[in-house]
């Protein structure tokens, strides 16, 4: 169900909600917290409801969505709220707010947040510099920001670096739980020994690359050199360097990953892209301080940035060395370009 209030006030929207719980049965016991979605108003606002009502099924919430429209425009209030199938396991307000309203968002979302629990606030395209520090984040116990979605992923991620507070987190990170999973249960096989050598190569505006990078600098105490890929999506290979041998783990299309460790056989592993749904829904599983990401963020200025190495050229087999027919030496062949990952 869909309700439009043009011109309206929180106060009516307040009134509005009440009566729908009313009629429909539900109560505010349901929500366990009140998530904000901060947003310019156009056609990306529906698709970051659409992946808050998925995290919904798992976190009952009330949905505050506010959608900053034209500053020209005279100062206005449109409200629309959703309940029942529109809405998945939540209840959705729209706040479309224009003119001068626009930068009062804060003032109408306070009205609205449900008594007594957490507050959640998600900036899906464009965030703010510093996220504890607008008047929304500051209402909120949790900041969820998405570097990659933003102009400039790579000077985004370094404003969340400079700017972090606790409590702040972003979906860059979130999309590294399956890499980070999967490599560390590869540290926990032998041979156990110390790694020497970390290189992490992804595309070179991919935020989650970098953060990778960061991250195994911190936990491993070993600098990581990231390299700009020529093919695949997001984060393409990481390679840790070590006596015995090291572990690869190479994902070219995006989808599966081959993971190859000296003494094991290589193992296909599912290593999908995640969907922005699932990670925010992981987001609101935990609603304290994430101490990892901040260490990962403090690890970035420690990531030297470089080139896929060279691949060094193949020997001629000891048969080919010269040619019986002939007597002449064949020519050196060339090496192969490695592939970038």
């Amino acid at each position: 169900m869909i309700i439009d209030l043009p011109s309206t006030t929180t106060s009516q929207i307040n009134s509005r909600l009440v009566r729908l719980r009313d009629e429909g049965g539900a109560t505010t016991l349901g929500r366990v917290l009140t998530l904000v979605i901060v947003t310019e108003d156009g056609q990306r606002t529906d698709a970051a409801i659409d992946a808050a009502n998925e995290a919904s099924r798992e976190h009952p919430c009330r949905v505050i969505v506010v959608a900053r429209g034209a500053r020209q425009a005279a100062p206005r209030l449109d409200a629309q709220i959703r309940v029942g199938g529109d809405a998945g396991a939540s209840e959705v307000v729209v706040l479309r707010l224009y003119g001068e309203l626009a930068k009062e968002g804060a003032s109408c979302v306070m009205p609205l947040l449900l008594p007594d629990t957490p507050v959640v606030a998600w900036w899906p395209f464009d965030a703010p510099i510093s996220p504890s520090k607008d008047p929304i984040g500051q209402l909120a116990q949790r900041r969820i920001t998405d570097a990659a979605a933003e102009k400039n992923p790579i000077k985004a991620l370094e404003s969340r670096r400079a700017h972090y507070a606790p409590g702040d987190t972003d979906l860059a990170w979130t999309r590294l739980t399956l890499w980070r999973a999967m490599l560390a249960a590869s540290l926990d096989l032998p041979p156990y020994e110390k790694i020497t050598e970390v290189e992490v190569t992804g595309e070179a505006d991919s935020p989650s690359t970098d953060l990778l990078a960061a991250w195994l600098t911190d936990r491993l105490k070993v600098p990581a050199r990231r390299f700009k890929a020529t093919s695949g999506e997001g984060i393409v290979q990481v390679r840790l360097a070590r006596a015995g041998g090291d572990v690869d783990l190479h994902r070219p299309d995006g989808k599966v990953g081959t993971l190859v460790q000296p003494g094991q056989p290589s193992r296909r592993v599912a290593l999908q892209r995640r969907s922005v749904r699932d990670c925010l829904a992981e987001e609101l599983r935990r609603l304290d301080p994430d101490e990892v990401y901040a260490a990962a963020l403090k690890s970035l200025a420690k990531v030297s940035k470089g080139r896929v190495p060279t691949p060094k050229p193949e020997e001629a087999p000891a048969e080919a060395a010269a040619d019986p027919a002939n007597g002449k030496t064949p020519a050196p062949r060339k090496p192969k370009a490695k592939a970038s990952s």
